[in-house]
Protein backbone atom coordinates (compact mmCIF):
# COMPACT_ATOMS: atom_id res chain seq x y z
CA UNK A 1 0.00 0.00 0.00
CA UNK A 2 1.44 3.75 -1.14
CA UNK A 3 0.90 6.91 1.17
CA UNK A 4 -1.02 8.43 -1.36
CA UNK A 5 -4.10 9.90 0.38
CA UNK A 6 -6.95 9.50 -2.54
CA UNK A 7 -8.96 13.35 -2.57
CA UNK A 8 -12.73 12.33 -0.74
CA UNK A 9 -15.58 12.96 -3.09
CA UNK A 10 -17.77 11.83 -0.29
CA UNK A 11 -20.32 14.73 1.01
CA UNK A 12 -19.74 14.99 4.53
CA UNK A 13 -22.83 16.98 5.45
CA UNK A 14 -25.13 14.15 3.63
CA UNK A 15 -23.39 11.59 4.97
CA UNK A 16 -23.83 12.90 8.75
CA UNK A 17 -27.41 13.31 7.59
CA UNK A 18 -28.16 9.84 6.59
CA UNK A 19 -26.20 8.03 9.03
CA UNK A 20 -28.20 10.46 11.58
CA UNK A 21 -31.42 9.40 10.05
CA UNK A 22 -30.56 5.37 10.13
CA UNK A 23 -29.56 5.75 13.72
CA UNK A 24 -32.47 7.82 15.05
CA UNK A 25 -35.04 6.37 12.66
CA UNK A 26 -34.07 2.14 13.03
CA UNK A 27 -30.91 1.60 14.82
CA UNK A 28 -31.58 2.60 18.02
CA UNK A 29 -34.69 0.42 17.88
CA UNK A 30 -32.74 -2.70 16.94
CA UNK A 31 -30.57 -1.79 19.88
CA UNK A 32 -33.22 -1.42 22.13
CA UNK A 33 -34.47 -4.84 21.24
CA UNK A 34 -30.64 -6.28 21.78
CA UNK A 35 -30.04 -4.76 24.93
CA UNK A 36 -33.68 -6.32 26.23
CA UNK A 37 -32.01 -9.93 25.61
CA UNK A 38 -29.78 -11.56 28.73
CA UNK A 39 -27.09 -12.56 25.45
CA UNK A 40 -24.22 -13.31 28.18
CA UNK A 41 -20.88 -14.61 27.09
CA UNK A 42 -20.45 -18.37 27.29
CA UNK A 43 -18.23 -18.04 30.51
CA UNK A 44 -21.28 -16.16 32.36
CA UNK A 45 -23.64 -18.76 30.77
CA UNK A 46 -22.26 -21.98 30.13
CA UNK A 47 -25.77 -23.33 28.99
CA UNK A 48 -25.60 -20.52 25.97
CA UNK A 49 -26.67 -23.03 23.73
CA UNK A 50 -30.16 -24.35 25.50
CA UNK A 51 -31.34 -20.95 26.60
CA UNK A 52 -30.73 -19.20 22.71
CA UNK A 53 -30.00 -15.88 23.80
CA UNK A 54 -26.38 -15.63 21.86
CA UNK A 55 -28.40 -17.62 18.65
CA UNK A 56 -31.04 -15.25 19.17
CA UNK A 57 -29.17 -11.69 18.58
CA UNK A 58 -27.10 -13.44 16.13
CA UNK A 59 -30.62 -14.01 13.52
CA UNK A 60 -31.73 -10.45 14.46
CA UNK A 61 -28.51 -8.83 13.74
CA UNK A 62 -28.44 -10.95 10.49
CA UNK A 63 -31.48 -10.40 9.18
CA UNK A 64 -31.34 -6.73 9.57
CA UNK A 65 -27.93 -6.77 7.84
CA UNK A 66 -30.03 -8.55 5.10
CA UNK A 67 -32.66 -6.05 5.28
CA UNK A 68 -30.69 -3.45 4.49
CA UNK A 69 -29.86 -4.85 0.66
CA UNK A 70 -26.60 -3.56 0.85
CA UNK A 71 -25.43 -3.89 -2.95
CA UNK A 72 -23.27 -6.99 -3.25
CA UNK A 73 -23.53 -7.81 0.32
CA UNK A 74 -23.29 -11.57 0.73
CA UNK A 75 -23.97 -12.82 4.75
CA UNK A 76 -23.48 -16.43 6.34
CA UNK A 77 -23.71 -16.96 10.03
CA UNK A 78 -21.01 -19.66 10.22
CA UNK A 79 -21.21 -22.43 13.24
CA UNK A 80 -18.34 -24.61 14.22
CA UNK A 81 -19.76 -27.55 16.37
CA UNK A 82 -19.67 -26.82 19.97
CA UNK A 83 -18.77 -23.30 19.83
CA UNK A 84 -20.31 -19.90 19.79
CA UNK A 85 -21.88 -18.75 16.20
CA UNK A 86 -19.71 -16.14 13.95
CA UNK A 87 -21.53 -13.65 11.72
CA UNK A 88 -19.34 -13.12 8.75
CA UNK A 89 -20.45 -10.69 5.75
CA UNK A 90 -18.86 -9.40 2.81
CA UNK A 91 -18.86 -6.65 -0.01
CA UNK A 92 -16.81 -6.37 -3.26
CA UNK A 93 -15.06 -3.69 -3.84
CA UNK A 94 -16.24 -0.83 -6.10
CA UNK A 95 -14.71 1.82 -8.41
CA UNK A 96 -17.73 4.14 -7.83
CA UNK A 97 -19.39 6.80 -10.02
CA UNK A 98 -16.12 7.67 -11.46
CA UNK A 99 -14.60 4.48 -12.22
CA UNK A 100 -11.76 5.28 -9.30
CA UNK A 101 -8.86 2.19 -8.82
CA UNK A 102 -9.14 1.08 -5.52
CA UNK A 103 -7.11 -0.25 -3.27
CA UNK A 104 -6.61 -4.23 -4.37
CA UNK A 105 -6.63 -4.81 0.05
CA UNK A 106 -9.49 -5.87 2.40
CA UNK A 107 -11.07 -3.88 4.88
CA UNK A 108 -11.96 -5.93 8.07
CA UNK A 109 -14.44 -4.38 10.30
CA UNK A 110 -14.66 -6.32 13.60
CA UNK A 111 -17.57 -6.18 16.62
CA UNK A 112 -18.95 -8.49 19.29
CA UNK A 113 -22.21 -9.49 19.90
CA UNK A 114 -21.61 -11.41 23.91
CA UNK A 115 -22.17 -9.47 26.88
CA UNK A 116 -21.21 -9.38 30.22
CA UNK A 117 -23.52 -10.02 33.35
CA UNK A 118 -25.91 -7.85 35.03
CA UNK A 119 -24.05 -6.93 38.03
CA UNK A 120 -25.96 -5.06 40.65
CA UNK A 121 -26.15 -1.31 41.52
CA UNK A 122 -28.16 -0.24 38.47
CA UNK A 123 -30.28 2.97 38.74
CA UNK A 124 -33.86 2.54 39.93
CA UNK A 125 -35.45 2.99 37.00
CA UNK A 126 -32.87 1.27 34.79
CA UNK A 127 -31.61 -2.44 34.34
CA UNK A 128 -29.65 -4.61 32.23
CA UNK A 129 -31.78 -6.07 30.54
CA UNK A 130 -34.17 -3.22 31.00
CA UNK A 131 -33.68 -0.60 28.02
CA UNK A 132 -34.10 3.30 28.41
CA UNK A 133 -33.23 6.12 26.12
CA UNK A 134 -32.67 9.38 27.61
CA UNK A 135 -31.16 12.27 26.63
CA UNK A 136 -29.03 10.87 23.65
CA UNK A 137 -27.90 7.74 26.22
CA UNK A 138 -29.37 4.52 25.54
CA UNK A 139 -29.01 2.70 28.80
CA UNK A 140 -28.46 -1.30 29.22
CA UNK A 141 -25.96 -4.15 29.26
CA UNK A 142 -24.30 -4.62 25.83
CA UNK A 143 -25.44 -1.75 23.40
CA UNK A 144 -21.94 0.22 23.74
CA UNK A 145 -20.28 -3.04 24.52
CA UNK A 146 -20.09 -3.95 21.84
CA UNK A 147 -24.05 -4.75 19.98
CA UNK A 148 -23.54 -1.18 18.34
CA UNK A 149 -20.81 -2.03 16.17
CA UNK A 150 -22.41 -4.19 13.07
CA UNK A 151 -25.30 -1.61 12.84
CA UNK A 152 -22.66 0.61 12.73
CA UNK A 153 -20.17 -0.82 10.81
CA UNK A 154 -22.87 -1.51 7.95
CA UNK A 155 -24.95 2.26 8.17
CA UNK A 156 -21.23 3.53 7.24
CA UNK A 157 -21.27 1.32 3.99
CA UNK A 158 -24.30 2.10 3.45
CA UNK A 159 -23.08 5.86 3.07
CA UNK A 160 -20.56 4.90 0.92
CA UNK A 161 -23.24 3.35 -1.46
CA UNK A 162 -25.80 5.99 -1.07
CA UNK A 163 -23.14 8.08 -2.68
CA UNK A 164 -21.48 5.88 -5.02
CA UNK A 165 -18.14 6.54 -3.64
CA UNK A 166 -15.15 4.09 -4.49
CA UNK A 167 -14.70 1.83 -1.43
CA UNK A 168 -12.00 -1.39 -1.39
CA UNK A 169 -13.54 -5.32 -0.70
CA UNK A 170 -15.07 -5.13 2.83
CA UNK A 171 -15.51 -8.18 5.36
CA UNK A 172 -17.36 -8.00 8.63
CA UNK A 173 -16.20 -10.28 11.27
CA UNK A 174 -18.96 -10.32 14.44
CA UNK A 175 -17.99 -12.69 17.06
CA UNK A 176 -19.71 -13.94 20.33
CA UNK A 177 -17.10 -14.61 22.78
CA UNK A 178 -15.37 -11.50 23.57
CA UNK A 179 -16.38 -11.45 27.32
CA UNK A 180 -14.96 -14.59 27.53
CA UNK A 181 -11.70 -14.12 26.00
CA UNK A 182 -12.72 -15.15 22.33
CA UNK A 183 -11.45 -18.79 22.86
CA UNK A 184 -13.83 -19.38 20.22
CA UNK A 185 -12.72 -16.80 17.59
CA UNK A 186 -9.09 -18.32 16.30
CA UNK A 187 -10.82 -21.91 14.83
CA UNK A 188 -13.26 -19.42 12.86
CA UNK A 189 -10.10 -17.15 11.94
CA UNK A 190 -8.04 -20.16 10.75
CA UNK A 191 -11.25 -21.52 8.76
CA UNK A 192 -11.66 -17.91 6.92
CA UNK A 193 -8.12 -18.40 5.97
CA UNK A 194 -8.14 -21.96 4.75
CA UNK A 195 -5.34 -22.18 2.30
CA UNK A 196 -7.10 -22.06 -1.32
CA UNK A 197 -9.89 -19.99 0.25
CA UNK A 198 -8.53 -17.27 2.02
CA UNK A 199 -12.12 -15.46 2.76
CA UNK A 200 -10.63 -12.63 4.55
CA UNK A 201 -8.34 -11.75 1.56
CA UNK A 202 -5.40 -9.40 2.20
CA UNK A 203 -6.49 -7.39 5.21
CA UNK A 204 -4.74 -3.52 4.52
CA UNK A 205 -7.15 -1.96 7.39
CA UNK A 206 -8.82 -3.65 10.29
CA UNK A 207 -11.97 -1.50 11.60
CA UNK A 208 -12.74 -2.41 15.64
CA UNK A 209 -15.17 -0.54 17.50
CA UNK A 210 -15.17 -1.94 20.80
CA UNK A 211 -12.83 0.82 22.37
CA UNK A 212 -13.29 3.85 23.92
CA UNK A 213 -12.93 7.68 23.59
CA UNK A 214 -11.60 9.78 25.96
CA UNK A 215 -14.19 12.06 25.62
CA UNK A 216 -17.32 12.90 23.33
CA UNK A 217 -15.72 16.00 21.47
CA UNK A 218 -13.64 14.46 18.56
CA UNK A 219 -12.63 10.95 17.40
CA UNK A 220 -10.25 9.06 19.50
CA UNK A 221 -7.90 6.41 17.82
CA UNK A 222 -6.82 3.40 20.48
CA UNK A 223 -3.13 3.21 20.18
CA UNK A 224 -2.74 -0.21 22.86
CA UNK A 225 -4.61 -2.33 24.58
CA UNK A 226 -4.05 -3.88 28.50
CA UNK A 227 -3.48 -8.08 28.41
CA UNK A 228 -5.47 -9.90 30.93
CA UNK A 229 -5.52 -12.68 32.91
CA UNK A 230 -8.13 -14.21 34.98
CA UNK A 231 -8.62 -17.25 37.74
CA UNK A 232 -9.59 -18.52 41.03
CA UNK A 233 -7.43 -18.46 43.50
CA UNK A 234 -8.62 -20.69 46.44
CA UNK A 235 -7.15 -21.16 49.81
CA UNK A 236 -8.53 -23.87 52.35
CA UNK A 237 -7.46 -24.76 56.08
CA UNK A 238 -10.24 -26.83 56.81
CA UNK A 239 -13.06 -29.34 55.59
CA UNK A 240 -15.54 -27.97 56.88
CA UNK A 241 -16.82 -24.62 58.85
CA UNK A 242 -16.09 -24.93 63.05
CA UNK A 243 -17.15 -22.65 65.88
CA UNK A 244 -14.98 -19.97 65.68
CA UNK A 245 -14.64 -19.34 69.72
CA UNK A 246 -13.84 -22.31 70.13
CA UNK A 247 -11.33 -22.65 66.97
CA UNK A 248 -9.65 -19.16 66.40
CA UNK A 249 -6.34 -18.77 67.62
CA UNK A 250 -5.39 -22.13 66.83
CA UNK A 251 -7.03 -22.46 63.43
CA UNK A 252 -5.54 -19.62 61.28
CA UNK A 253 -8.24 -17.79 59.46
CA UNK A 254 -8.57 -18.73 55.59
CA UNK A 255 -9.06 -14.76 54.94
CA UNK A 256 -5.53 -13.85 56.54
CA UNK A 257 -3.92 -16.89 54.72
CA UNK A 258 -5.67 -15.18 51.49
CA UNK A 259 -4.18 -11.74 52.39
CA UNK A 260 -0.46 -13.15 53.14
CA UNK A 261 -1.05 -15.20 49.64
CA UNK A 262 -1.92 -11.68 47.66
CA UNK A 263 0.61 -9.68 49.66
CA UNK A 264 3.30 -11.79 46.95
CA UNK A 265 1.57 -9.93 44.19
CA UNK A 266 0.92 -6.90 45.21
CA UNK A 267 1.87 -4.19 48.02
CA UNK A 268 -1.25 -2.99 49.26
CA UNK A 269 -0.07 -0.24 50.20
CA UNK A 270 0.65 1.25 46.35
CA UNK A 271 -1.28 -1.30 44.61
CA UNK A 272 1.83 -1.99 42.35
CA UNK A 273 2.45 -5.35 41.62
CA UNK A 274 5.77 -7.29 42.65
CA UNK A 275 6.78 -9.60 40.18
CA UNK A 276 8.78 -7.39 37.79
CA UNK A 277 8.12 -9.21 34.65
CA UNK A 278 4.27 -8.06 34.76
CA UNK A 279 6.10 -4.78 33.90
CA UNK A 280 7.63 -3.18 31.01
CA UNK A 281 8.82 0.03 29.71
CA UNK A 282 6.44 2.80 27.47
CA UNK A 283 7.29 3.49 24.38
CA UNK A 284 8.63 7.09 23.43
CA UNK A 285 5.82 7.52 21.11
CA UNK A 286 3.17 6.33 23.55
CA UNK A 287 4.92 8.26 26.38
CA UNK A 288 4.74 11.21 23.64
CA UNK A 289 0.72 11.02 22.96
CA UNK A 290 -0.13 10.47 26.36
CA UNK A 291 1.28 13.57 27.62
CA UNK A 292 -0.72 15.38 24.60
CA UNK A 293 -3.93 13.51 25.69
CA UNK A 294 -3.25 14.26 29.63
CA UNK A 295 -3.12 17.95 28.28
CA UNK A 296 -6.31 17.73 26.32
CA UNK A 297 -8.66 15.81 29.19
CA UNK A 298 -7.15 16.65 32.69
CA UNK A 299 -8.55 16.65 36.00
CA UNK A 300 -11.34 14.45 33.80
CA UNK A 301 -8.81 11.96 33.69
CA UNK A 302 -9.96 10.50 37.45
CA UNK A 303 -12.95 12.57 38.16
CA UNK A 304 -14.74 11.07 35.57
CA UNK A 305 -15.53 7.57 37.36
CA UNK A 306 -18.21 7.79 40.61
CA UNK A 307 -16.17 8.64 43.38
CA UNK A 308 -18.27 7.74 46.95
CA UNK A 309 -18.99 11.06 49.01
CA UNK A 310 -20.43 11.78 52.24
CA UNK A 311 -21.36 14.58 54.71
CA UNK A 312 -19.87 14.12 58.03
CA UNK A 313 -20.86 16.94 60.50
CA UNK A 314 -20.75 19.58 57.41
CA UNK A 315 -18.01 18.48 56.10
CA UNK A 316 -18.27 16.94 52.15
CA UNK A 317 -15.19 14.57 51.58
CA UNK A 318 -15.43 12.83 48.08
CA UNK A 319 -13.09 9.26 48.10
CA UNK A 320 -9.00 9.66 46.34
CA UNK A 321 -7.53 8.67 43.62
CA UNK A 322 -4.23 7.03 43.69
CA UNK A 323 -3.19 9.81 42.12
CA UNK A 324 -4.13 13.33 40.57
CA UNK A 325 -0.96 13.52 38.11
CA UNK A 326 -3.48 13.45 34.83
CA UNK A 327 -0.38 12.04 33.08
CA UNK A 328 0.42 9.38 35.50
CA UNK A 329 -3.24 8.20 35.90
CA UNK A 330 -3.29 7.28 31.80
CA UNK A 331 -0.57 5.39 32.48
CA UNK A 332 -1.45 3.57 35.42
CA UNK A 333 -4.74 2.12 33.95
CA UNK A 334 -2.88 1.57 29.88
CA UNK A 335 0.38 0.58 30.70
CA UNK A 336 0.78 -0.55 34.42
CA UNK A 337 -0.01 -4.03 35.44
CA UNK A 338 -2.81 -4.22 38.34
CA UNK A 339 -4.92 -6.70 39.97
CA UNK A 340 -8.54 -6.45 41.04
CA UNK A 341 -10.97 -9.31 43.22
CA UNK A 342 -13.50 -9.48 40.76
CA UNK A 343 -15.90 -12.26 43.22
CA UNK A 344 -15.85 -14.29 46.42
CA UNK A 345 -16.31 -17.25 47.56
CA UNK A 346 -16.96 -19.07 50.25
CA UNK A 347 -18.44 -15.75 52.09
CA UNK A 348 -22.17 -15.93 53.93
CA UNK A 349 -24.15 -13.40 53.29
CA UNK A 350 -24.10 -10.90 56.05
CA UNK A 351 -27.59 -12.36 57.41
CA UNK A 352 -26.52 -16.02 57.35
CA UNK A 353 -23.05 -15.42 58.92
CA UNK A 354 -22.81 -16.91 61.90
CA UNK A 355 -19.84 -17.39 64.56
CA UNK A 356 -18.04 -19.73 62.23
CA UNK A 357 -14.72 -19.95 61.13
CA UNK A 358 -15.01 -20.85 57.65
CA UNK A 359 -13.12 -23.59 55.56
CA UNK A 360 -12.08 -21.82 52.83
CA UNK A 361 -11.72 -18.35 50.85
CA UNK A 362 -11.98 -17.94 47.23
CA UNK A 363 -11.51 -15.04 45.26
CA UNK A 364 -12.12 -14.69 41.34
CA UNK A 365 -8.74 -12.13 40.05
CA UNK A 366 -8.33 -9.67 37.35
CA UNK A 367 -4.64 -9.06 36.77
CA UNK A 368 -4.70 -5.92 33.66
CA UNK A 369 -0.79 -6.95 32.26
CA UNK A 370 0.57 -4.07 29.95
CA UNK A 371 0.28 -4.56 26.00
CA UNK A 372 3.71 -5.96 25.79
CA UNK A 373 3.77 -8.90 28.37
CA UNK A 374 2.62 -12.42 27.44
CA UNK A 375 -0.46 -13.38 29.23
CA UNK A 376 0.44 -17.08 29.60
CA UNK A 377 3.38 -16.55 31.08
CA UNK A 378 2.31 -13.94 33.32
CA UNK A 379 -0.28 -16.51 34.72
CA UNK A 380 2.44 -19.59 35.28
CA UNK A 381 4.14 -17.06 36.81
CA UNK A 382 1.47 -16.16 38.80
CA UNK A 383 0.13 -19.55 39.54
CA UNK A 384 4.05 -20.27 41.19
CA UNK A 385 4.16 -17.08 43.30
CA UNK A 386 0.88 -18.05 44.89
CA UNK A 387 0.94 -21.52 45.31
CA UNK A 388 4.29 -22.11 46.50
CA UNK A 389 4.94 -22.48 49.89
CA UNK A 390 1.67 -21.61 51.59
CA UNK A 391 0.85 -20.32 55.08
CA UNK A 392 0.78 -22.71 57.83
CA UNK A 393 0.99 -25.68 54.73
CA UNK A 394 -2.76 -24.69 53.95
CA UNK A 395 -4.13 -25.71 50.37
CA UNK A 396 -3.85 -22.96 47.81
CA UNK A 397 -4.68 -23.16 44.73
CA UNK A 398 -4.91 -20.99 41.07
CA UNK A 399 -7.53 -21.84 38.86
CA UNK A 400 -6.63 -20.23 35.51
CA UNK A 401 -10.02 -19.14 33.31
CA UNK A 402 -8.95 -16.49 30.92
CA UNK A 403 -6.20 -15.00 29.33
CA UNK A 404 -5.10 -12.82 26.52
CA UNK A 405 -1.96 -10.64 25.63
CA UNK A 406 -2.38 -7.12 24.76
CA UNK A 407 -1.22 -5.07 21.85
CA UNK A 408 0.07 -2.55 21.19
CA UNK A 409 -0.59 -0.58 17.58
CA UNK A 410 1.91 -0.58 14.30
CA UNK A 411 3.11 2.47 13.30
CA UNK A 412 0.57 4.88 11.17
CA UNK A 413 0.87 4.95 7.47
CA UNK A 414 0.70 8.92 7.04
CA UNK A 415 -2.60 8.26 4.72
CA UNK A 416 -4.12 6.94 7.98
CA UNK A 417 -3.12 9.88 10.18
CA UNK A 418 -4.42 12.20 7.76
CA UNK A 419 -8.20 9.93 6.99
CA UNK A 420 -8.22 9.88 10.93
CA UNK A 421 -7.57 14.11 11.48
CA UNK A 422 -9.98 14.77 8.14
CA UNK A 423 -12.69 12.17 9.69
CA UNK A 424 -12.30 13.66 13.18
CA UNK A 425 -12.50 17.66 11.83
CA UNK A 426 -15.48 16.78 9.57
CA UNK A 427 -17.44 15.32 11.87
CA UNK A 428 -16.71 16.47 15.50
CA UNK A 429 -14.60 19.82 14.68
CA UNK A 430 -11.32 18.64 15.99
CA UNK A 431 -8.47 16.77 15.48
CA UNK A 432 -8.43 12.81 16.25
CA UNK A 433 -7.22 12.33 19.73
CA UNK A 434 -5.02 9.15 20.65
CA UNK A 435 -5.24 7.02 23.86
CA UNK A 436 -4.40 3.52 25.14
CA UNK A 437 -7.12 2.11 26.55
CA UNK A 438 -6.40 -0.15 30.20
CA UNK A 439 -9.01 -3.18 28.87
CA UNK A 440 -8.79 -6.04 26.37
CA UNK A 441 -9.37 -7.01 23.18
CA UNK A 442 -8.31 -10.31 22.40
CA UNK A 443 -8.63 -10.07 18.50
CA UNK A 444 -6.28 -7.11 18.41
CA UNK A 445 -3.05 -9.26 19.19
CA UNK A 446 -4.24 -12.04 16.94
CA UNK A 447 -4.91 -9.95 14.06
CA UNK A 448 -1.68 -7.69 14.17
CA UNK A 449 0.45 -11.10 13.52
CA UNK A 450 -1.67 -12.41 11.36
CA UNK A 451 -1.79 -8.86 9.18
CA UNK A 452 1.59 -7.10 10.34
CA UNK A 453 1.28 -4.27 7.87
CA UNK A 454 -2.40 -3.53 8.59
CA UNK A 455 -3.31 -0.32 9.87
CA UNK A 456 -5.47 -0.36 12.94
CA UNK A 457 -8.50 1.71 13.77
CA UNK A 458 -9.58 0.61 17.01
CA UNK A 459 -12.33 3.09 18.25
CA UNK A 460 -15.43 2.66 20.11
CA UNK A 461 -18.36 4.92 22.47
CA UNK A 462 -17.57 3.80 25.25
CA UNK A 463 -16.53 7.52 26.99
CA UNK A 464 -16.87 9.28 30.03
CA UNK A 465 -19.25 7.51 32.42
CA UNK A 466 -20.74 4.93 30.23
CA UNK A 467 -19.67 2.23 32.51
CA UNK A 468 -19.27 -0.88 30.15
CA UNK A 469 -19.58 -4.01 32.68
CA UNK A 470 -20.72 -2.12 35.60
CA UNK A 471 -24.19 -0.47 36.12
CA UNK A 472 -26.02 1.94 34.22
CA UNK A 473 -23.88 1.27 31.05
CA UNK A 474 -24.98 3.53 28.30
CA UNK A 475 -24.47 3.64 24.57
CA UNK A 476 -23.89 7.81 23.84
CA UNK A 477 -26.10 7.77 20.52
CA UNK A 478 -25.09 11.53 19.40
CA UNK A 479 -21.36 10.07 19.16
CA UNK A 480 -22.33 6.60 17.46
CA UNK A 481 -23.30 8.75 14.88
CA UNK A 482 -20.81 10.71 14.46
CA UNK A 483 -17.99 7.83 14.92
CA UNK A 484 -20.19 6.22 12.23
CA UNK A 485 -19.75 8.86 9.78
CA UNK A 486 -16.28 8.85 10.34
CA UNK A 487 -15.69 5.47 9.57
CA UNK A 488 -17.54 5.73 5.92
CA UNK A 489 -14.62 8.67 5.65
CA UNK A 490 -11.99 6.81 6.33
CA UNK A 491 -12.85 3.90 4.42
CA UNK A 492 -13.39 5.92 1.35
CA UNK A 493 -9.90 7.06 1.61
CA UNK A 494 -8.21 4.23 1.79
CA UNK A 495 -5.35 4.47 -0.44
Amino acid sequence: MNDRVPESILDSARVLDEVSRAWDGDIVRQLTDYIAIPAKSPMFDPQWAEHGHIDRVVRNAAAWVEAQKIDGLRLEVIRLEGRTPVLFFEVPAATGNGGQTVSTQTVLMYGHLDKQPEFSGWRHDLGPWTPKYEDGKLYGRGGADDGYAVYASIAAIAALKSQKVAHPRIVGLIETCEESGSYDLLPYVDALRAPGNNRLGDVGLVICLDSGAGNYDQLWLTTSLRGMASGVLKVEILSEGVHSGDASGVVPSSFRIMRQVLDRLEDSATGRLLPQSFHCEVPAERLAQAQATAAILGEELYRRFPWVHYDCEGETRVALPMTTDPLQALLARTWAPTLSVTGAEGLPELQNAGNVLRPYTAFKLSLRLPPLIDAAQAVQELKAVVEDNAPYQARVTFEGMSSATGWNAPASEPWFEQALNVASRNYFGASCGYIGQGGTIPLMNMLSKGFPKAQMMVCGVLGPKSNAHGPNEFLHVPYARRLTAAVAQVIAQMP
